[in-house]
C-alpha cells in the first residue's frame, strides 16, 4: 500500500498446529481477520524442522506468530499441551517474535470435517487447515 511516498506493508501472522510428528503452518492478516493453509512439516530428529520454519519466516516476515494451546472439552489441558507451549517458547527464543496462544479445541476434527474425502487422499493437509483454523480463533478473540 503507498501512502504519501513510503511503502507500508500490511501485517502477517503466521499460525502453527504443533504436533509430535507434524506441525501444520498458516499464513493469515489481523486486517481480514482470515488465514490460509500453507505447508505441514516434519520432525528432524523428533525437533521442530526449525531450518524450514526459518526459511517460511524469511519469505513471509510475520509480525507475530500464533501457536494452536490443545485443551480438553472440559476446559482441562490436553496431554499435549506442554509440547505446544515449549515449542511456542523456543519460537520467540529462536526468533525474537511476539507469540501467542490460541485454544485449539476441535479445529482438527473441523479440518477433516471441511477437508472431506480430500483429506483422505491427503492427510497432512489437515495439519495445515487446522493452523489456519487456529489464527484465525486468534484473530476473532
Amino acid at each position: 500500500v503507498e501512502q504519501r511516498g513510503r511503502t507500508r506493508l500490511m501485517a502477517v501472522m503466521l499460525g502453527f498446529d504443533y504436533g509430535t510428528h507434524k506441525i501444520g503452518v498458516a499464513v493469515g492478516q489481523p486486517l481480514t481477520g482470515t488465514a490460509t493453509p500453507l505447508t505441514t512439516l516434519g520432525m528432524v530428529d523428533r525437533k521442530p524442522d526449525w531450518q524450514r520454519i526459518a526459511d517460511l519466516l524469511a519469505e513471509w516476515h510475520p509480525s507475530a506468530l500464533v501457536v494452536g494451546h490443545p485443551f480438553e472439552m472440559t476446559d482441562r489441558e490436553a496431554n499435549n499441551a506442554e509440547g505446544a507451549k515449549r515449542f511456542a517458547r523456543q519460537l520467540h527464543g529462536r526468533f525474537g517474535l511476539p507469540v501467542h496462544m490460541a485454544d485449539e479445541r476441535l479445529t482438527s476434527r473441523e479440518a477433516w470435517s471441511s477437508l472431506g474425502r480430500q483429506a483422505g487422499r491427503d492427510p497432512t493437509k489437515v495439519d495445515s487447515y487446522a493452523a489456519k483454523l487456529i489464527l484465525e480463533t486468534w484473530f476473532n478473540e
